[in-house]
């Protein structure tokens, strides 16, 4: 038996809302979807890993109370996971910044229009 964060109910692990106070439990109303609640004043984002590594693409952040997609820094750590190579951070970097690609190869392209010519 779990308890509800807000009144403290005892519920069951799949309950979707708490019956005592309807608090949603479970993200999207699905019972295996779970949907993770800030502790206190501070926001999930502050120790999430997707806000660590600028991969979170949440409207709510850096201020979210609530998230489906949180993991703690701290089990990050646990895990001992190797930083990424240098080929990956540049191909996120590069999948994240199209525009800035783009326009810099138009840039490319114009310049060497204008020296053929």
């Amino acid at each position: 038996m779990l308890s509800c964060p807000r009144c403290q109910a005892a519920i069951e692990p799949t309950t979707i809302h708490c019956p005592r106070c309807h608090l949603a439990l479970k993200a999207h109303g699905h019972p295996g979807m779970p949907l993770y609640r800030s502790e206190g004043e501070t926001a999930l984002c502050a120790t999430c890993v997707y806000d660590a590594d600028d991969t979170c693409n949440f409207p709510q952040r850096p201020h979210a109370e609530t998230c489906t997609l949180y993991r703690s820094i701290n089990a990050v750590e646990d895990l001992a996971l190797p930083p990424p190579s240098f080929g990956n951070q540049l191909s996120f970097w590069l999948r994240n910044h199209r525009g800035l690609v783009a326009l810099g190869g138009l840039l490319l392209l114009s310049l060497a229009l204008v020296l053929v010519r």
